[in-house]
């Protein structure tokens, strides 16, 4: 049942169902959450499922870095739950000319690094052999500066506490699904901590040592405190930091064909603006980021709208729709925190039926792709966004009933 795309009926067929049995309703999309095959706020897959089905959220999107280990079991889980997978993956790379010039892209911490998501891979998984073998290159180099990070913070330890050790080979075993990240290191820190000293005043104290100031997190707040441990710790100036090597970071094109090589659509994570309404220099002219995504052959861009204020929301998608671009919501989940995993924009504030609509047509347009590619045939772009949205409804509702 793996090909589950693939034993749907064909096209002219599914439509014809459509027609006659399709409900035309907007659900709800998420398409966009990391998984524990990377680092996400789900200690167990079944739990985003479980959660999205309360939200009566139908169409989930996974969206792991580097690796596409997690689909077979997201798929498994999105037919227990009839909520239809999109299959995608996201990267991190380096824009070495904006590099160069001090332009932040949508990491607004480091000039020229990049994330870069592909949407609707093939599934099964199939890419060729160079693609593959670039993946796990990635993840060992990923583990490479992990392991190093973990023998720097296990050092630090034994200047504060020697009775203290964090192993990464359990850490690995005991909080990952293979690979291990910043995230996983910072938790299984705090769960040591919190293990050895049971009060909130002793395990403050202990952290207060440990980062050289006073705590700024109430250690009653596990996902807080597991973030300032990687803020304070783990980032630069840090005593476990480890500087990444940026001969591990590929560039644009290199992720682009990646993608295409694995079936996906080439798409653009926008971060758009901050809390004070700041963007970035790669996104702060729409017209210019336009230009250059077109360049690239990129007509695909996702947000993450509870970063955002919902009115420069509106105007951004706004302007990128009218442009032909197929546009994505989701909520990534990357984080310890635990959140609603309907989408809404900044202050959660709900997202109203236009964009509602907007969000599943992208979603729509993935689907489409994934089952054109399961049936042999050329996906998106060749069928044009709103053929795909349409053919997209009926296979998600067509899912959805048998």
């Amino acid at each position: 049942m793996d090909k589950f795309l693939g034993e749907f009926p064909e096209r002219e067929k599914l439509l014809e169902w459509y027609v006659k049995n399709g409900t035309g309703s907007i659900p709800d999309v998420n398409a966009h959450i990391h998984t524990p095959w990377s680092f996400s706020a789900f200690d167990d897959l079944e739990q985003a499922f479980l959660q999205a089905s309360e939200e009566q959220v139908t169409v989930l999107g996974i969206n792991d870095f580097n690796t596409t280990s997690g689909y077979k079991s997201f798929f498994e889980l999105g037919m227990k739950y009839r909520i239809f997978p999109l299959f995608n993956i996201e990267f991190m790379g380096l824009m070495r000319e904006e590099q160069k010039n001090g332009v932040r892209i949508n990491d607004p911490g480091n000039p020229g690094r990049i994330y870069f998501s592909g949407k609707g891979l093939d599934y099964p998984v199939s890419m060729g052999k160079g693609s593959a073998d670039r993946l796990i290159r990635l993840r060992e180099e990923g583990h490479r500066q992990v392991r190093q990070m973990t023998a720097n913070l296990n050092r630090h330890l034994k200047t504060v506490d020697g009775e203290l050790k964090l192993d990464f080979d359990e850490v690995e075993k005991k909080y990952t699904n293979g690979m291990v990240r910043e995230r996983h290191i910072a938790r299984a820190l705090r769960i040591l901590v919190y293990d050895r000293y049971r009060s909130p005043e002793d395990r403050s104290e202990y952290l207060g040592k440990l980062f050289g100031v006073e705590p700024s997190s109430p250690a009653e707040n596990e996902a807080a405190v597991e973030n300032e441990i990687r803020s304070r710790l783990l980032k630069s100036g840090g005593a476990a930091f480890v500087e990444e090597d940026q001969h591990a970071f590929p560039d644009l094109d290199e992720i682009i064909s990646i993608i295409t090589d694995a079936g996906g659509i080439p798409c653009y994570p926008v971060l758009l603006d901050d809390q004070k309404g700041t963007l970035t220099e790669f996104e702060t002219d729409p017209e210019s980021l336009f230009r250059s995504l077109r360049s690239r052959n990129v007509s695909c861009v996702e947000l993450i709208p509870g970063r955002n204020d919902i009115m420069h929301l509106r105007s951004f998608v706004s302007f990128f729709r009218e442009r032909g671009f197929v546009i994505l919501f989701g909520t990534e989940h990357n984080t310890p925190a635990a959140q609603p995993l309907r989408v809404s924009a900044r202050g959660g504030v709900p997202l109203d039926d236009e964009l509602r609509n907007i969000s599943y047509e992208g979603a729509c347009v993935i689907a489409a792709h994934q089952y054109l590619r399961a049936k042999g045939e050329e996906g998106y772009p060749s069928l044009k966004r709103s053929g795909a949205a349409s053919l997209g409804k009926a296979v998600i509702e067509y899912f959805g009933k048998i």
